[in-house]
């Protein structure tokens, strides 16, 4: 990889820079692959420091989510309200799934390889959406209001997780969306759903 100079008097800041950053990460995943990427190869290729990628991602796999969230597009802050809690929780992980779904599957692997160990703000993302649907499924009167544990409201969203990577793992025939559909599905009913339930009867 060759370093193409920056013209002086060119230095970025804010926002302009942190997208020279991730593009240049996007750019690097995609030509030696996640497990060749380092933060000083980004850096290189940015034309910036390390610790200027240190300050705004602790590591390379905060990095690289970071370059795949900036590629694909951010989250739906308002999660699709198909007028059934089932809809909403089926809808939300498919959607969460789904924009990654584009993303070469060797950068995935790679990526969830690290980031099922890291201690991420998915986990507190993911809840605070399905929390989200079950006040939209209270207030539409499908349930009593109920108080579930962070735990519970998390785990939709960590076992889709789960299952994107052991989709990517087994690497059998088709798309990886259409290997998710029955797995996410059994998420929301022999899971989540019972789980919610049960809340209901112990209230």
């Amino acid at each position: 990889m060759e370093a193409v100079s920056r013209p002086a008097g060119s230095r970025r800041r804010g926002a302009a820079l942190e997208e020279v950053i991730l593009d240049a990460a996007w750019d690097e995943l995609n030509e030696v692959g996640y497990e060749q990427m380092t933060i000083a190869r980004v850096a290189a290729r940015a034309q910036t420091g390390k610790q200027v990628l240190y300050r705004r991602w602790p590591n390379r796999v905060h990095l690289a989510v970071a370059a795949v969230n900036h590629r694909v597009g951010p989250p739906s802050a308002e999660p699709i309200d198909t007028g059934s809690l089932r809809g909403d929780l089926l809808a939300l992980l498919e959607a969460t799934c789904g924009r990654v779904s584009g993303v070469d599957p060797g950068i995935l692997r790679g990526i969830l390889s690290e980031f099922l160990d890291e201690d991420y703000a998915f986990g507190t993302t993911m809840a605070t959406l399905v929390a989200t649907l079950l006040d939209r499924a209270v207030a539409r009167g499908e349930l009593p209001d109920v108080r579930v544990p962070h735990r519970v409201l998390s785990l939709p969203g960590d076992l889709a997780r789960n299952e994107v990577a052991r989709v990517l793992r087994s690497r059998g025939p088709g798309n990886m969306m259409e290997r998710l559909h029955q797995p996410l599905a059994e998420i929301v009913d022999q899971v989540f759903l019972p789980l919610v339930r049960a809340r209901l009867r112990d209230a």
